[in-house]
């Protein structure tokens, strides 16, 4: 049946794409990515896609806006070849975050870079743990939308005891997501009241539910430059928590984010693999997770016609 599967990758996360294709037991497909001397990208695909089911591997990282090009044209390179059905499989889809119109005269840009997919040739898209439920919403086309939080709950319930544990939403919106974590530990959650002053600052608040004594883990969907999960461990310390761990899906850890965490007093901070994170940002508190099985069990789910809910059944 693997016959008739290919997997290609862009440049965003080729670490991750390997191991996918290592657990599924093919080889990653050839794609030659190159600039024209006018800086314009150019890509080939070097494989015979004709009538095969395939799968594209590109996040949405720095920088963004070249991966989501790359991922555009080798969709559309795709469609031209023949491709019988494509997939485009974002672990991090970062405009994800752009999900809503809160200020005048701006893009809702998670449905505008949805319809580009579409426009480009994906058939379907593979993601994990969207910013906002609502951005599932913004595909015309069948989305498969995996979440990391059993994966980053059981490394907490083997590696601590969490019997003393409370999970930690940063703002009332990832309320739902932390109950879903708590709830997967069985153990109480509490939210901190956070107002946004900008994309870099936050004002946080009070917190809402008992910390007091209790070994805390914040538990958020991306750690971007870190700004909201530094104030929300001083929150956290001056309401009197033991001890404090963080948990996100997407380490994206840009700007100031690593010299941030690095001085912060939290014991441990957990991430998965939809973003790579080179050498030179990894340090003592980070723990890296890979999401690869998760990600290969779905594609072969979706290549054979199977369920991919029942993964997490």
């Amino acid at each position: 049946m693997n016959d008739a599967l290919r997997i290609f990758a862009g440049h965003s996360n080729d670490p991750l794409a390997q191991e996918i294709c290592r657990t599924i037991g093919i080889p990653l497909s050839p794609l030659e990515i190159a600039r024209f001397s006018n800086d314009n990208l150019h890509v080939q695909v070097m494989a015979n896609v004709r009538e095969r089911d395939v799968f594209v591997v590109q996040s949405f990282t720095e920088p963004v806006s070249d991966h989501i090009m790359e991922l555009m044209i080798t969709l559309d390179a795709l469609r031209s070849a023949s491709a019988r059905r494509v997939t485009a499989v974002i672990p991090y889809y970062s405009y994800a975050r752009s999900d809503k119109k809160d200020a005048p005269r701006i893009s809702i840009t998670g449905r505008l870079v949805a319809d580009m997919l579409r426009t480009a040739g994906a058939d379907r898209v593979l993601t994990m743990d969207l910013h906002a439920d609502q951005v599932h919403g913004f595909f015309s086309m069948p989305v498969d939308h995996l979440t990391a939080i059993p994966t980053i709950a059981e490394h907490f319930r083997q590696r601590y005891d969490i019997s003393n544990m409370v999970a930690v939403a940063t703002d009332a919106g990832g309320a739902k997501r932390v109950g879903r974590f708590s709830e997967r530990l069985g153990i109480p959650m509490a939210i901190i009241d956070k107002r946004r002053v900008s994309d870099t600052q936050v004002k946080q608040g009070q917190v809402v539910g008992e910390v007091a004594g209790r070994d805390v883990v914040i538990f958020e969907d991306e750690i971007s430059t870190g700004g909201t999960l530094v104030s929300s461990i001083h929150t956290l310390k001056d309401a009197g928590a033991r001890s404090i761990h963080a948990g996100a899906v997407h380490g994206v850890l840009c700007g100031p984010a690593i010299d941030r965490l690095r001085e912060a007093p939290i014991e441990s901070i957990v991430v998965t693999n939809t973003v790579d994170i080179p050498a030179h940002k990894a340090f003592d508190k980070l723990t890296v997770l890979t999401v690869a099985p998760l990600f290969a069990a779905a594609i072969e789910r979706i290549h054979s016609g199977e369920s991919v809910g029942a993964l997490f059944e």
